[in-house]
């Protein structure tokens, strides 16, 4: 049953639902989560022992050592930008499904519509971009490196099955309620930041030396240079800017605190602060981890030349001891596991709130009342994801597909409250970003233009067709079947009209709040 507990005041959580009311929607959902628990699902989800361990090739293998100490931090403060403007309308409205109802109120129902339908892009890859990683990782780092199995022999049907069974469990999680999800994100938050404190300690302890000139050392290793990750390109200015993508991929999906928002205390407040201060705290430490990747590598260009190898090149030619690295490499999967689950709770809530509202089959906006939680909408999320494995399985299209689709996804509400903001918008919550709002908003939608633009370069450029076939879909089922019928969330006498179904929603999962 949602309602106060220690902490969390029945008036407070009074006005949590009265938001939620006057938005037109019911408190179906358990009001479970604290702030640090929606922080924690965010900094889960962007996972520095995810994207800045299975994506450094990204960075290392375009710009060389110049792509991780210039890189890293250039693409955060963007990213540090986009959470502070999405933060800005969480804050005036804290919804499941944050992007698209955003969307949808600062610019029209149509916008809405194909925000939520590529925000939906985006979360399949992050969930399956992220759960082949673990696959990988798994097989490669505990049972190969750990366990000693022979995995020579292992190909595409072992991934299948492996990312088949992971997927379900994680879908369980999700299944059983948000109290679960919230124990294991918790746990992922502290688990990242000692994994990741220990190797970065371990891996400059080992070094031969430390040269920080390596990190603002400009190498062009695209090509053969860099094993192959990336076609060669005669422009330091592309190999820089596709480098890149590691940044941009790894810090991503942090629009998790969003989605959680009707499950949140004190959400006007909780949720643009998780955000941020998963975006911050992400940037901060995944810096020096990154960083030592670089500085412990025995020779740099010998480090590029492994590719998609040369995290553990660089981690098995230290000195850490061999039980110490073997706990690091349960623990970097362990938190890429929990990564890919909170990336499934995000997924879930957005398939629930598009649903409500009529843009996908109601039935997946159903609430178990035993659960609170969006059964059918979890085991649908699971299913996308298998199925977008086995569509690309490359982990390096499905992380440039998650990175392109989802801030696409986070510069439309945004970009469209840079139009609405003091017109037909003038709804806001306690976080004001000022006069940085509109400057702040400008600059998030060129960030997600450019990297648009350098995550279909080749040998993404796959993701061209993949895209254009994508936006002949939306337009024409816009224009040609939605557009009269979806209504979009609730607005005006709409939301006055639902009072009634409010309270029976309420009634059937037993909200007493």
């Amino acid at each position: 049953m949602s309602g106060p507990s220690e902490g969390y005041s029945a008036s407070e959580h009074h006005k949590d639902v009265q938001v939620l009311h006057s938005m037109g929607y019911a408190q179906e959902l358990e009001r479970r989560m604290s702030a640090f628990s929606n922080f924690a699902i965010s900094f889960s989800i962007i996972c520095i022992l995810a994207g800045g361990i299975t994506a450094f090739q990204l960075g290392f293998s375009a710009g060389g050592g110049a792509a991780i100490g210039i890189g890293w931090p250039l693409s955060c403060a963007f990213s540090l930008i986009v959470a502070a403007s999405m933060g800005q309308i969480a804050s005036a409205y804290p919804t499941a499904g944050g992007l698209y109802h955003w969307a949808s109120i600062l610019g029209g129902r149509g916008w809405g519509w194909a925000c939520a339908w590529i925000n939906l892009l985006g979360l399949v890859f992050v969930v399956a971009s992220v759960d082949v990683g673990v696959w990988l990782l798994f097989k490669d780092l505990v049972l190969g490196g750990v366990f000693g199995v022979d995995v020579s022999g292992f190909g595409l049907t072992h991934q299948i099955i492996a990312v088949a069974l992971i997927l379900a469990s994680q879908a369980l999680f999700n299944h059983i309620g948000i109290r679960a999800t919230t124990i294991l994100t918790d746990f992922s938050g502290y688990l990242i930041l000692v994994v990741a404190i220990v190797l970065t300690a371990a891996l400059l302890f080992s070094a031969p030396s430390i040269d920080i000139g390596r990190l603002f050392t400009f190498t062009n290793n695209t090509g053969d240079a860099g094993g192959g990750v990336w076609p060669m390109t005669g422009s330091a200015i592309m190999a820089f800017g596709i480098g890149m993508l590691l940044p941009a991929y790894t810090v991503t999906g942090f629009d998790a605190s969003a989605h959680t928002s009707e499950e949140t205390r004190s959400a006007q407040t909780s949720v643009p602060r998780g955000m941020l201060a998963s975006v911050f705290w992400s940037f901060l430490f995944g810096y020096f981890m990154i960083c030592s990747f670089v500085l412990a590598m025995p020779d740099t260009t010998e480090g590029a030349k492994q590719g998609l190898n040369v995290i553990f090149w660089t981690i098995d030619g230290s000195g850490i001891p061999g039980p110490l690295k073997d706990i690091l490499y349960i623990g970097i999967v362990a938190a890429n596991y929990l990564c890919a689950l909170a990336g499934m709770t995000s997924f879930s809530r957005m398939i629930f709130a598009f649903a409500r509202d009529g843009g996908l089959p109601k039935v997946l906006a159903k609430v178990s009342p035993t659960y609170r939680t969006p059964v059918q909408a979890v085991w649908t999320a699971a299913v996308l994801a298998f199925v977008s494995t086995l569509y690309s399985p490359a982990f390096a299209a499905l992380a440039a597909g998650c990175a392109v689709f989802l801030y696409l996804s986070y510069a439309m509400p945004i970009g469209a409250g840079l139009l609405a903001e003091g017109k037909s918008w003038t709804t806001f919550g306690p976080f004001r970003l000022g006069i940085f709002s509109k400057p702040f908003a400008a600059i998030t939608v060129l960030f997600a233009l450019g990297l648009t633009f350098l995550g279909l370069q080749p040998p993404n450029d796959i993701l061209i067709n993949y895209g254009l076939g994508i936006l002949v879909l939306l337009v024409f089922g816009w224009f040609v079947i939605e557009r009269k019928r979806f209504k979009g969330p609730p607005v005006g006498d709409v939301i006055k009209k639902r009072l009634a179904d409010i309270k029976a929603a309420e009634a059937a999962v037993g909200e007493k709040g």
